[in-house]
Formats: structure tokens, C-alpha cells, sequence
């Protein structure tokens, strides 16, 4: 029998956290102990005053359709925010409010890049990037982030790689799932390969902004003349551990914004009016749990950069942003696919391996440290005592 499903459902990716993620649940059914650090969702509940907003909101009778591209105060909201982060104007009407911030990715090579066209993305990446070139019928080009320059891309390589069919460079700093932090000088050198380029956007991804260590986050739509040519995603899960609310944006050039605005009508008429109620609460709003959650996440970091290399065949890198360990695994003797099921099944660790991020993952395991120092704790001696039998 043929298939039923359309031809284009082959191309179409997923992301092995939840698959992990299901695996472990299934073996927590069985009774086994499983110490998860697969997932990368902050472990903190979201924050009183926001759940107080969106409480208030429905009983204000925010539970009917609202503006596809956004309540305008979120929108406002927003464009402030931006506005005074990345030290760039930004109007209202540039910004799209979307369930989740995955849309934006999803819309934004909908909206832009046509089949044969070339969209260049970081590997290892987030999952979904190549997922989506790959279902709109575009060719995924590769940009390699090396250990040895702290999972940051080689600029030379980009300048080398752009052609006459690149459409579209995605960029994300903080990056899952290294932990790795573009500098000013790696954005500018992007800026300065596509100067002359009008035919070429950058989607930068910063969903983790406000998780930074070290230094300040960077964004490439604060460079000179780059604003215009940048689609900005964002979103409310990572600083404010709202996940399960899905609510995320873009900041984009008017005439895109009006095109994503139109994808949003056809596929999901509007984001939920009484969470983007509480996330004008969580932009305006107090930031000392945020800041709090941020300082929790360094001090988890430091446990679990020193522990993984601490354990013989493992080296890990400290990572300046997010919330994920990327450590290398070669001197264990075991691929990373077959030692992240053998650290699930016979140590009870929940982890992916590095390839579920692409062919540069190979060799790597990714971590979250979005859990707590006793479970990451418990997490490096059960690892410790598996590598031990290999």
C-alpha cells in the first residue's frame, strides 16, 4: 500500500529531547530512578506576579480572539525592551507575538526562502533550524562550531561559504546546546559578508539573552545597518520558566512582520490573549526572579563543569551562556548515541547525544544543567561509576 502521507513529511525533523525525554518516563514506570538532564526547561516555577497577571487577565475576560500579529501593550512592551537592550528603535508594528518562539523560525523561512535556495545554520545546532530548511525545500549549509574555539564559528568559513543561493544565516548566542556566546567581532564579521547583500537576512535566535555569565549578550541587530536585515527571536520560556505557556516573538522589518502576521491567520489565528497578558507582566514587572534563577544556574554550572571533568574520558569546556554543558566524550571509546543510551539504561542518567544536533555533535554529549545541584550531583557519580565498566 502507498503511503498516505504527502512526500514532504519525510523531510521533516524532530527534536530527541522529548523522544529521550519519553524513554526516561517510560523507565520511571518500570521503577527505575532516573536523574533527568536531557530536557532544557528551567526546573523553577514561573514567577508569582506573572501567574497573578494571566489569573487576573482571564477573570477580565481575556479569553477571546485578539490581534493575530499581538495585544498591542505586549507588542509595546516589547518593542521597549528591545528597543533599550539592543540600543536600536523599534516600533510596535515591527513586532509579531507568537505561540512559542518556534513559529518564528517556522514563518520566517516560509515568508523568505524559496526551494534550491540556501540557508546557513550553525552545527551543532538547535534541531529544528535544518528541520524546517529541509521541509521548505531549501539546502541546508553547515556552519561548524569547533570545541577548540569555544563552540563560536570561524568567520572565514562563513565569508567562504556564502554564495549567489544563500538566503538566509541563522544565528543563535547563547547557543544550544554548547553554551557558547558569539563576541561583537564574530557578528560583525557576518555583517560585514552580506553589507552588500540585500537579498540576505540573518535570523538570530537569542531565546537564552538573558542567561550570560560572562560579559554582556551581544546581537547583531545592534550593529550599524544590520537592524533591517535581522529577524530577531525571542521568547518568554528560558528568563522567565514559562515553557508551557508558548509565548514568544519576532522583531522584524515591517513589510516581513505583515507576511508572518498573515502565516500566524492561516495557521493559528492568535496567540492566547490571557498569557500575553502575563507576559507584559513579565517585562514590566519585578526581574529578581529571573536574576535569581541566573545566579542558581552559575553556581550549578561550576558543579557540573568541574564534575564531568572530574570523570576519566570526559572533558568539558565551561560554557558563558545558557543552560547546558556540551562535554567531549572520545576518551571513552564509545560513540556518543551508544553511550547515551547505555548512561539511560544502565545508569539511570537522562542525556542526548551530541549528533541529535547534527553531524558536528559526534563525540559530545549534551547536559542541562536545569536541575539541582543534588540531582546533578547524583547524576556525575552515576556517570562516573558507568564509565568506570566500560
Amino acid at each position: 500500500m502507498d503511503s498516505i502521507f504527502a512526500k514532504r513529511m519525510e523531510t521533516l525533523g524532530t527534536e530527541t529531547a522529548f523522544e529521550v525525554l519519553a524513554k526516561a518516563k517510560a523507565l520511571e514506570k518500570q521503577g527505575k530512578d532516573v536523574v533527568h538532564l536531557e530536557i532544557g526547561e528551567p526546573d523553577f516555577d514561573t514567577p508569582k506576579n506573572i501567574k497573578e497577571a494571566a489569573v487576573k487577565a482571564l477573570y477580565a475576560g481575556y479569553t477571546h480572539y485578539v490581534s493575530a500579529a499581538g495585544i498591542p501593550e505586549l507588542r509595546e512592551a516589547i518593542a521597549e525592551y528591545i528597543s533599550r537592550t539592543r540600543n536600536i528603535e523599534v516600533d510596535p508594528d515591527e513586532v509579531v507575538v507568537t505561540p512559542g518562539a518556534k513559529p518564528i523560525m517556522f514563518f520566517s523561512i516560509l515568508a523568505l526562502v524559496n526551494p534550491g535556495e540556501e540557508v546557513m545554520y550553525p552545527n551543532p545546532g538547535f534541531p529544528i533550524y535544518e528541520s524546517v530548511i529541509n521541509f521548505v525545500g531549501a539546502k541546508p549549509v553547515s556552519i561548524p562550531l569547533k570545541e577548540e574555539n569555544d563552540f563560536r564559528f570561524d568567520p572565514e568559513y562563513v565569508k567562504e561559504n556564502i554564495t549567489k543561493n544563500t538566503k538566509m544565516i541563522i544565528l543563535n548566542s547563547p547557543e544550544n546546546p554548547t553554551g557558547g556566546v558569539l563576541t561583537r567581532e564574530d557578528l560583525k564579521a557576518v555583517a560585514d559578508c552580506i553589507a552588500n547583500r540585500d537579498d540576505v537576512l540573518v535570523l538570530s535566535d537569542e531565546v537564552y539573552d538573558n542567561l550570560i555569565y560572562e560579559g554582556e549578550h551581544e546581537s547583531i541587530a545592534s550593529l550599524p545597518g544590520m537592524k533591517e536585515k535581522t529577524i530577531l527571536l525571542n521568547g518568554f520560556s528560558k528568563t522567565y520558566a514559562m515553557t508551557g505557556w508558548r509565548l514568544g516573538y519576532g522583531v522584524m522589518r515591517k513589510d516581513l512582520a505583515q507576511k508572518v502576521t498573515q502565516l500566524m491567520i492561516n495557521s493559528n489565528s492568535c496567540t492566547c490573549a490571557f498569557v500575553q497578558m502575563a507576559g507584559i507582566e513579565a517585562l514590566k514587572g519585578p526581574q529578581d526572579e529571573p536574576a535569581r534563577m541566573v545566579a542558581e544556574f552559575k553556581k550549578r554550572r561550576e558543579v557540573i563543569v568541574s564534575g564531568l571533568n572530574n570523570i576519566k574520558g570526559i572533558t568539558c569546556r565551561k560554557p558563558r551562556g545558557a543552560f547546558y554543558v556540551f562535554p567531549n566524550i572520545t576518551g571513552t571509546g564509545m560513540d556518543c548515541r551508544k553511550l547515551s543510551d547505555y548512561l539511560l539504561n544502565s545508569a539511570g542518567v537522562a542525556v542526548l547525544p551530541g549528533t541529535a544536533f547534527g553531524q558536528y555533535g559526534e563525540g559530545y554529549l549534551r547536559l542541562s544543567f536545569a536541575n539541582s545541584i543534588e540531582n546533578i550531583e547524583k547524576a556525575l557519580d552515576r556517570i562516573s561509576e558507568a564509565v568506570k565498566n566500560l
